[in-house]
């Protein structure tokens, strides 16, 4: 639990030439227009750290390394890995790097910890030093409250993650009896700030019933209530709603199927919802493939559209955000350890509900990231 800093002066072996993995984490845009992507090398395990790169012609062109988040210390009896997280530009301008640090792949608790960049655009952008937020996980972006309180997902896994992905010649993890005492928390939660994220509370959510809970979202409805969704084991997206501004949530349901992946859901500035999800929304994918976007204009009850941003499978972990000239951006991974790409699609609402790419600057499978030992492929644009 101690802070592990923003290396803004990456060593050479950090260079996108010398990677051999790629995972998504976010994606983020700050208010001058830089548009900044975080995601995993190292591996889907132990050896986990963030890689950090920036775009200044709206996603044409990526730099490379910019920043490291590595908290591996040779000295430490175990690994010490980061593997979650995100980026989240907050509503005065400030470009804030959520993310996790736990030691193994897994050790029953792990920790959340932030740093925030005042000078996100700048030449030499500075980091704060890293603040605790609390145990667990969060993958997905804060969503500021009409209350103007934040709300930021959180999850704490169940105990029996703490033995996959086992180092080589292990049989159990060292922690595995550790932390009993957040056993009660091992659910998808939420942390609530009220000063703009100088301090933060968790507040119990939902445990999905018989299934692993992660990678929690949350969108505040129209009427004011709350409603998360869960992704799980079970084939479906989870639902549950709260009328008190997150201190508790209603008993989880079966809200649309999906396949055991990562889903993105955020509200536009126009007040329709966009859903990036694989598959079409009544529908559950065999496989990590057919990345597509949808729009609700009644707050969820129906979606129309579902442009088709990558039927390839392999494909995983959308994550984005909507930009001031009214494109949407979604960063997201293909064959992670095969192909190791770090993807981008940008496109319009009106691109998803007619389905097709129309707008002038929309694009697809456009490259932001791939590892250097594995071979390129080209963008796919209009």
């Amino acid at each position: 639990m101690e802070p592990v800093r923003v290396d803004t002066r990456p060593a050479e072996k950090y260079r996108l030439a010398n990677l051999d993995y790629g995972m998504t984490i976010g994606i983020e845009q700050t208010p001058s227009g830089r548009i900044w992507c975080c995601w995993v090398a190292g591996g889907d395990d132990a050896d986990a750290y963030f890689l950090l790169a920036w775009s200044d012609d709206r996603g044409e062109t990526w730099s490379d390394t910019k920043a490291v988040i590595d908290p591996h210390d040779a000295t430490l009896p175990e690994k010490r890995r980061t593997i979650v997280g995100n980026l989240w530009c907050d509503p005065d301008g400030r470009l804030w790097l959520f993310y996790d640090v736990a030691m193994t792949y897994y050790d029953g608790r792990g920790g959340t910890w932030a740093t925030v960049c005042r000078n996100p655009d700048g030449r030499k952008p500075r980091w704060s030093e890293p603040q605790y937020i609390g145990i667990g996980f969060t993958l997905n972006k804060p969503t500021v409250l009409s209350n103007g309180e934040w709300i930021l997902p959180q999850s704490l896994w169940e105990r029996g993650v703490i033995d996959i992905l086992l180092d080589d010649g292990r049989k159990q993890n060292v922690y595995h009896d550790a932390w009993h005492e957040y056993d009660s928390l091992r659910r998808a939660n939420v942390f609530i700030s009220s000063d703009k994220g100088r301090s933060w509370r968790l507040h119990a959510g939902i445990a999905v019933p018989g299934q692993r809970h992660d990678e929690n979202m949350v969108i505040e409805r129209r009427d004011g209530s709350l409603a998360m969704t869960v992704r799980s084991k079970a084939g479906w997206i989870y639902r549950s709603l709260s009328y008190d501004k997150g201190r508790t949530w209603s008993a989880p349901e079966e809200w649309q199927p999906h396949v055991n992946s990562r889903h993105f859901i955020r509200r536009l500035a126009d007040g329709r919802l966009l859903l990036v999800r694989h598959g079409m929304t009544d529908e559950q994918t065999p496989k990590r493939s057919h990345l597509r976007a949808f729009i609700s204009e009644d707050d969820g009850i129906t979606w129309q559209g579902g442009l088709l941003l990558d039927e390839r499978q392999g494909i995983s972990y959308p994550d984005g955000f909507e930009s001031s000239d009214g494109y949407i951006y979604i960063s997201y991974d293909r064959n992670r350890s095969k192909d190791g790409e770090i993807l981008l699609a940008r496109f319009t609402p009106d691109d998803v509900l007619r389905g097709e790419i129309v707008s002038p600057r929309g694009v697809l499978r456009k490259i932001i990231s791939t590892p250097g030992r594995i071979k390129t492929h080209r963008s796919k644009t209009r």
